[in-house]
């Protein structure tokens, strides 16, 4: 005899549960806030990825060395680190909402004086203080607290399934930022307009789509905040944790840990510096970059709706570290092509599985703790990973200022990105979420 949709009893009903769940209802069911956040999403992972094509190249035009880029991204890292803390630590005191406007605001105001000045002493106040993504990927307050605003309104069933589409919709959005820039840069081309200026024109962009966001985020409603009665009598005592965790406090710390560890061997090769070695090694034009990173950006979306499926049948954990580590061989491997044929080939076949990982892992946070605790926990391990990408652009910046040593940040990723995995791998393996302990039993 079958349970009804409330639970499992075998392996069968199990499976075509999920199909069904994730091919009909993972979105079908999502409030108006929901869909907002998938907005929000998207509009600044645009930002995200078409800044990153054009940064470096932006920051040299203007006359900074590799050396002072480095140093610069580390700076503006290191920056988010703090204020994403500071904010995502507090927000479900002072409203989510009003911490997503200033997070907006932030990078708005980050991306203006970008444009708007080449003195590297007032970007790096810009930096440290605003919001700047060099990596095409998530910076700032934005992806935590949005995080636990999702958590909030679907069920533990749906979580995954939703945070793959979530997902999604950030890699499609990146992979469109980037298309979008070295198109524009192009067509800039036939125009009076200087390489500089030309490069400005996507920074100004970025500042405008911060605008955007504060508008957008001033559109949710108080369903985004913590408003249920257990979790308004759970508050206080949260309150007075360690920032704002705490049963979960051990979990939370070796996840940070380790997101570190992943984050600081990722930061070698964001994006921006990943664009910048192929302008190096092969001359590629900043619009067949923008091409390169658009493809690359569409498989990785691919690849994260993939993972729920994945994670449905072999579990979270599993699905984080299995599909990571094969991407993280090819990561190594890019460098060591000899075309710019094969080193996209290479590229793309990393990215068609690297960001299975990204839904998988955060819902396997967010599972893992208490509801309460999901804002800073999202925080604390969003600052984590900011912290560790903080701090290798600055030995990137000098290992791309001598052109023998432009293949070194590959290995180096590659390999640290695998010692991640694999103890993620020891560490968790038994720590299995509330859908799959359900499962179990």
């Amino acid at each position: 005899m079958r349970l009804p949709s409330v639970g499992f009893t075998d392996k069968e009903t199990e499976s075509g549960m999920l199909k069904v769940a994730l091919k009909r209802t993972a979105l079908k069911n999502l409030t108006r806030d929901g869909w907002l956040l998938f907005l929000t999403r998207s509009a600044r992972l645009f930002a995200y990825g078409s800044l990153s094509v054009v940064l470096v190249l932006y920051l040299n035009s203007i006359g900074l060395s590799e050396s002072q880029t480095g140093l610069l991204l580390t700076l503006t890292l290191i920056g988010d680190t703090f204020v994403s803390l500071w904010l995502t630590t507090r927000a479900d005191r002072i409203g989510r909402r009003r911490v997503l406007k200033i997070g907006a605001v932030l990078m708005a105001a980050a991306g203006l004086t970008f444009a708007a000045t080449g003195n590297l002493f007032l970007l790096i106040i810009a930096g440290t203080v605003g919001v700047i993504s060099p990596s095409g990927n998530e910076v700032g307050p934005f992806l935590s607290i949005e995080q636990a605003a999702l958590s909030h309104v679907v069920s533990d069933r749906m979580r995954t399934a939703v945070f793959a589409w979530y997902a999604v919709a950030g890699a499609f959005a990146t992979a469109i930022g980037a298309l979008f820039a070295g198109l524009l840069v192009q067509l800039l081309q036939r125009t009076p307009v200087t390489t500089t200026g030309r490069y400005r024109t996507v920074v100004v962009l970025y500042a405008a789509m911060g605008v955007l966001l504060a508008f957008l985020f001033s559109r949710a409603s108080s369903a985004t905040e913590i408003r249920l009665p257990d979790e308004i009598s759970a508050a206080p005592a949260r309150m007075q944790t360690f920032l704002g965790i705490g049963n979960s406090r051990r979990i939370v710390l070796k996840l940070s840990a380790l997101f570190a560890l992943d984050s600081f061997g990722g930061g070698f090769v964001v994006q921006a510096f990943a664009a910048y070695w192929f302008y190096i090694r092969f001359g590629v034009d900043p619009a067949t970059l923008g091409s390169i990173f658009f493809g690359a950006n569409v498989l990785a979306g691919i690849s994260a709706l993939l993972a729920s499926r994945l994670a449905s049948r072999f579990g979270l954990v599993n699905t984080m570290v299995f599909t990571h580590l094969p991407s993280n061989v090819l990561l190594i491997l890019v460098p060591l092509m000899p075309t710019l044929s094969s080193a996209v080939l290479v590229l793309f076949l990393r990215f068609s599985i690297s960001q299975m990982d990204v839904p998988t892992r955060h819902s396997y946070t967010m599972a893992v703790v208490r509801p309460e605790e999901r804002s800073a926990t999202a925080g604390i391990t969003g600052v984590a990973r900011t912290t560790g990408a903080a701090v290798a652009p600055l030995f990137a910046g000098f290992l791309f200022a001598r052109p023998r040593l432009i293949n070194v940040p590959f290995f180096i990723a590659g390999t640290l990105k695998i010692v991640y995995d694999l103890l993620l791998y020891q560490s968790f393996k038994a720590i299995h979420p509330p859908e799959e302990r359900m499962r179990k039993c």
